[in-house]
């Protein structure tokens, strides 16, 4: 039994400190999850929150002979969505980068930090996008991934390759860009 199904079972229980446990173990994983899809601190921050609060009362459903780990993140995932479908936002669920009416100086720091990172992010599709930040942000395994997005770990392994190669061809296209422009 892995540590997961462990200490699932004991907060099934009623012992609280599994389930805080289990919580310390995904929470940051989750708000940068989250974070990604939103771009906006407060937002991230409440949507874990709800996440975790979905996760406590949703408990009792996991499947112990399943990997808890693409389950709460497919919580956290129809969590963003929901919260998305509430403000009656009419973007591509799955291609969420940020909150319009955010704090204007908040967005350029989030853009400063992210810039290069969201420009070549940006160039994939949207699965290819979640799939690459699931791999490697958050460090899921791609049977994991398969999982979450209701596909074939094959078909995920081959998304992620022609990602990285997308993601290398561009990289390679601005270092040209810049080494020509520089040597006018």
């Amino acid at each position: 039994m892995n540590v997961d199904q462990d200490l699932i079972r004991r907060s099934l229980a009623g012992e609280a400190a599994a389930f805080s446990e289990l919580y310390y173990r995904y929470l940051d994983k989750i708000y940068r999850f989250v974070f990604f899809k939103t771009m906006h601190k407060e937002t991230a921050e409440d949507l874990t929150s709800q996440v975790f609060i979905k996760v406590y009362e949703k408990l009792n459903t996991f499947d112990l002979t399943q990997s808890f780990q693409p389950w709460i993140y497919q919580v956290a995932r129809n969590t963003v969505i929901d919260f998305y479908r509430a403000r009656h936002e009419h973007t591509n669920l799955d291609d969420c980068w940020g909150l319009p009416g955010a704090d204007e100086k908040q967005q350029q720091e989030q853009r400063w930090d992210l810039g290069r990172v969201k420009e070549y992010l940006e160039k994939l599709s949207a699965e290819q996008r979640e799939i690459v930040l699931l791999r490697l942000w958050e460090g899921l395994s791609y049977q994991e991934i398969a999982d979450l997005l209701g596909k074939s770990e094959a078909a995920c392994k081959m998304s992620f390759s022609r990602a990285i190669a997308k993601i290398r061809t561009e990289v390679l296209i601005s270092l040209l860009f810049i080494l020509f422009t520089n040597l006018k």
